[in-house]
Formats: structure tokens, sequence, C-alpha cells
């Protein structure tokens, strides 16, 4: 794939992306604003848990490091009657584990949530296990959808995906807002089920077209099942040591004042918006050419690929992530400060923004490099180093949660990502020898340079647009429209004058974005 090509799968992905983030702030919008910061929230927020625990497990880790890499494979030799059937099975194989897993945590729930939330006030943890009961249909449907992705992703096809992504969020809102007069919060997560099955069903057109044919088998010897086996095991893995870091901290947010859990997730949501439009976008349209390029043994383009990839997140990210430390009080007056969540909510959610924000880069970062060891069908090295990340992240949590309570959280997080990330280009490093490093580190310290100039630039800026548009929703909005046009052009006019290589490549993202 050229970098045209990325370029292009990277905007129809980032539209979509976009589009998505869009409507889930105005979901959050519209959950704060009737809820507040409260134990409804906290129950809510905690209701996910267990659901994305086994979606996470089951479907994203085995999508990631094992059935594209393997059913790109197939397609690159041109077996696709083969490459459906091993899809077919891996399929039917997930989904009856899902059914059987789901159906014992609905009988169990209880004792579920009192193990994530133990401190929690009781009435947070009834609500908690009743959202909890309704969201375990959710996993078994995204892995209908999850696996129709892979596919079409494996067939370098992204946009039904994409859009499906869209319909998600959007039947969460319309749902959501629809039965909350007689569901209370509960409406939500019924809507959360409704996306599911939609982001399925808006795909199925698309794997029809290209000739998906599904058989109903149950073929554990396979090679290509037995392959996706072996390489998605280690990732598994990975993915189950990921959650302790989820249960550390929702036992420590638990002991924390009613609605602490809600303001780390409200900065934790805000800190993925630039990692799902843009990062995200970035990975998953990478991720087919790197498994071609090393199908085809065709080196310089894998290094050039993931080169181009890391140096254009880094690109986005890193100016991103010092607007979103400046500007952190009025996005947040912007996005939530309305109905019952206050002036004092935003004051509270502040830290947890700021401290999210600094890890933006190597959580975008971390979109790739992994997805990089995938396509080289090496499995276990990720896994082996998130094992470290897991230590250093569980003693930081448990270090800084008293003197930054729930920001100190996000902070924990920020640094531990940051030993992943580098740990991560090490081994890199080591497997594969060059990996355009001068490059990266000559560009890298130019987005730096630019962004710390930009940062200064937009603080003065804040610090007079605030003195006369206040604490409200028009006053945060005046100051963050403001301070992030000027950020915008400073940077820039910076990445001309410093002749950054990345510029090119991020204005064919947005050429494709605008002819959408």
């Amino acid at each position: 794939m050229s970098n045209k090509s990325l370029a292009k799968a990277a905007g129809v992905i980032a539209v979509a992306s976009l589009l998505s983030r869009v409507l889930g702030f105005l979901r959050e919008a519209l959950i704060s604003g009737f809820f507040g910061k409260s134990y409804v929230t906290d129950a809510y927020l905690a209701g996910f848990a267990v659901p994305d625990l086994f979606y996470n497990l089951l479907v994203v880790g085995a999508l990631s490091s094992a059935f594209i890499p393997v059913l790109s494979g197939y397609i690159a030799s041109k077996k696709r009657k083969e490459a459906w059937y091993v899809a077919s099975a891996v399929m039917n194989l997930v989904v009856i584990v899902l059914i059987f897993i789901t159906s014992l945590a609905m009988i169990f729930a209880p004792q579920i949530i009192a193990l994530y939330i133990p401190d929690a006030p009781m009435k947070t943890k009834v609500l908690a296990t009743g959202i909890t009961r309704i969201l375990l249909l959710q996993p078994i449907l995204l892995s209908l959808s999850g696996f129709s992705m892979g596919i079409l992703n494996s067939l370098k096809i992204f946009a039904p995906s994409a859009i499906g992504s869209v319909v998600y969020v959007l039947c969460v809102v319309v749902f959501g807002t629809i039965l909350k007069p007689y569901m209370g919060i509960k409406g939500f997560a019924v809507g959360v089920v409704i996306g599911a099955m939609g982001n399925f069903l808006i795909q199925i057109p698309a794997l029809r077209k290209v000739g998906f044919r599904y058989t109903f088998t149950l073929n554990f010897r396979h090679p290509g099942v037995k392959r996706i086996a072996v390489l998605a095991f280690p990732i598994i893995l990975s993915f189950a040591l990921g959650q302790i870091p989820v249960v550390v901290y929702q036992n420590l947010a638990s002991a924390l004042p009613p609605g602490s859990l809600s303001s780390f997730m409200y900065a934790y949501r805000l800190q993925q918006l630039p990692i799902g439009i843009f990062a995200y976008s970035v990975g998953l349209a990478v991720f087919p050419t790197l498994t071609e390029a090393i199908s085809l043994n065709r080196w310089q383009l894998f290094r050039d690929s993931f080169s181009l990839a890391l140096r254009s997140i880094m690109f986005i990210t890193i100016p991103i992530s010092v607007i979103m430390m400046v500007l952190a009080k009025p996005l947040i007056g912007v996005v939530f400060q309305h109905g019952l969540f206050t002036y004092k909510d935003t004051l509270a959610t502040v830290p947890s923004l700021v401290f999210f924000a600094f890890g933006i880069v190597e959580q975008s970062a971390s979109v790739v490099l992994p997805r990089t060891f995938y396509a080289l069908q090496d499995t276990w090295t990720p896994v082996l180093l998130s094992g470290i990340t897991l230590v250093v992240n569980i003693v930081l949590m448990n270090l800084l949660v008293k003197p930054f309570a729930q920001g100190g959280l996000a902070l924990a997080i920020s640094i531990s990502g940051i030993v992943n990330m580098l740990l991560l280009l090490y081994f890199l490093r080591r497997k594969i020898g060059l990996i355009d490093g001068r490059r990266i580190v000559t560009s890298l310290s130019k987005i730096l340079l630019a962004s710390v100039l930009m940062g200064g630039t937009v603080w003065l800026v804040y610090r007079l647009t605030s003195i006369f548009a206040g604490v409200n929703f028009l006053g945060s909005l005046i100051n963050l429209v403001i301070g992030s046009l000027v950020g915008a052009l400073v940077f820039l006019v910076l990445a001309v004058i410093l002749r950054m290589p990345e510029l090119k490549f991020v204005l064919q993202i947005a050429r494709r974005r605008m002819a959408k």
C-alpha cells in the first residue's frame, strides 16, 4: 500500500471515527447532564467492566494478533474459499464460548461487581449489577461485528466497519434518550446492545459483496484455526493481564468520594478522542500492509510503512496533548458542564484530563507498535513487555492515588504507557534491525519544539480570553475555540518552517475526509 493509498484508507476510517467520537461526546454529554457525576454514573461505568473484559479477551486479542494476519495470508495466496472456512470456524468457537461465559456472568453478576467496586455504596453495587446483566448481551453481538470487520479489513475494505461504529454510538444516543424516562440510565445500556446489533447488520451487505460464505463448522484441527489459536493465546493472556489494572483502579476509586470514578472515566473518554480519530485510523489502515509486506518479504516497505505511521501519529497527537493540557478546564466545561454536572465537577475532572493528556502520545503509539509485532507473527514479545508495564502501573497507582486522588490513577497509566512504548521500540529494533530511527528521532525533535512553542502561545492567549469570557458554557466555548485555532495555526506555520514531511501525509488524510 503506497503512502497515498494508506492516506486514503486512514482518511476513510478517520471520517467515521470523527463522527463516532462526536456522537460519543454527545452520549457522554447527555449522560453527564441527565445524571451528573454521581453514584448512578459510577454504577453505569462499572457495569461495562465484565462485558468489555469478555469482548477484549476473546475478540479483540484474536482479531489484532491472529485473525487478520492469518486471513490475509490465505487471501494473498488466492485461497479465499479456505479463508472463509477458517473464519467461520473461529467465529463459531468464539460465539459459543461467549454465550457460555456470559450466561454464568449473569448469574454471578452481584459477586463479580463486588470484586470490582468493593468499597462502593450498596446502591451503586445493585445498580451496577442490573446494568451488567443488560450489557452482557453486547460482547456476543460485538464479536459478530468484530469478525466481520476482520474479514473486510483483510481485504483492505474499511468503510463498512467504520460506518458500523457510527451506527453503534448513534443507537446508544437515540435509544438511551428515548428510554431514559422509563428506565433511567439502564436505557443507555439497552441502547448499547441495540447499537452492537446494528454494527453487525450494517456490514452484512459488504460481506456478501466480497463473496464471504459462512459455514457452521467447529473444525479445531484445521491448520489455519490452529495457527490463529497459537498466535491469539499470548494476546488473550496479555488482555487478561491488562484487566488487572482495571480492577485495581476501580477498587481504589470506589474508596474515593462518589463520582470519582466518573471523573476519571470522563477524562479518559476525552483522552481517547485523538487516539480514536487518528491513531486508530492509521494503525488499522497500516496493519494489512505490514502483514502483506512480511508475506512478500518486502522489508523496506515494512520499515517505511511503520515509520510513516509512527511519525504521523506523533505529528498529530503531541500538539493535541499539549492543547488539551492547557485548555483542560474549558474543554471539560464545553463537553460536560450542563444539567447536573457543575463547575465544581469540572474542577474535579481537570487533574485527570491533564495527566491523561500527558499519555496521549504513548497510548497512540501503542496502537501501531503491538500490531507491528503481530504482523511479524510475534505475539509473545508484547505480552512479556506488558507484564513489566503492569507491575509499574499497579505500583504507581497505589503510590499516586493518595496525593492526587483519581488524577493519580490517570498519571500512573500515562507513565506506565511511556515505559511500555520505549520497551516496544527497543525490542522491535532488536528484532528487525533498522526501524528508520534517525528519521523518527529527527521528526520527534521538530514536533516537540513546535509543540512547546505552540503551547506557550496558547497559554498566553487563554490567559487573555479567560479574563472576560467567564466559566459558563459560552465562556468555555470561546476559550476553547480561540485557543485551539491559535494553537493549530501556530503549529502548522512551524511545521512548514521546520519542513516536517509528515505534514504532507496528514494533509492527504484531511483531503480524503473533506472529499467525503
